[in-house]
């Protein structure tokens, strides 16, 4: 029997929730149920498993990153968009720690099938992209390397990494120039030329 005010929609914003506060690896199905007041069991009605959880958390979180960032983009282009895209990256996850750590997942194609969010974000990547004049394969080893970038940025930033009196702030703003120099310098690679 479905208790009455439980959602999957629910469940996965307290998941999310939970996620943030305590962290993604210690949100467990048996923390929720307390939460709502009910045995373990009754939520497994609602969700396949602790995985099933977690992507659901992924996917939200994927949604709610790529709003945010599609928003911060609109109408700028080259270094603005670029900086509009990273500072809405690295604010999303500073302020949602546990859902940005359910983005960073590995998910098998088939649970992300239906996600319009996983899919704009890769829509908005590219689009910022190719104002520096990149086409395939450079768009991908470019978009790689920006979340590869901002990834262990905000990994370091969020895990205490940065002992350094500078103010992690100002490290940031000098990455992202770096980065805007490099992406309008991008190298190219001659025809037959080895990796």
């Amino acid at each position: 029997m479905v208790r009455a005010g439980i959602t999957v929609a629910r469940l996965t914003r307290a998941a999310a929730e939970l996620a943030d506060e305590v962290g993604l690896d210690k949100v467990a199905v048996s923390a929720l149920a307390r939460q709502f007041g009910v045995k373990d069991a009754s939520l497994y009605s609602h969700i396949k498993s602790r995985r099933d959880l977690v992507v659901r958390v992924a996917l939200l979180a994927s949604e709610e990153m790529t709003d945010r960032i599609g928003a911060a983009v609109a109408g700028r282009s080259g270094k603005a968009a670029l900086v509009a895209f990273a500072n809405a990256y690295r604010g999303y996850a500073l302020e949602h720690p546990g859902r940005y750590a359910a983005t960073q997942i590995q998910l098998d194609p088939e649970e992300v099938r239906d996600s319009t969010g996983l899919r704009r974000s890769i829509e908005l990547t590219y689009g910022m992209l190719r104002a520096y004049d990149l086409t395939e394969p450079d768009l991908t080893d470019a978009g790689r390397l920006l979340r590869s970038t901002f990834h262990g940025y905000i990994h370091l930033e969020l895990s205490g990494g940065f002992g350094h009196p500078r103010a992690v702030q100002e490290s940031w703003s000098r990455s992202l120039d770096a980065l805007h120099v490099l992406l309008e310098n991008w190298p190219t690679r001659s025809e037959g030329e080895e990796q």
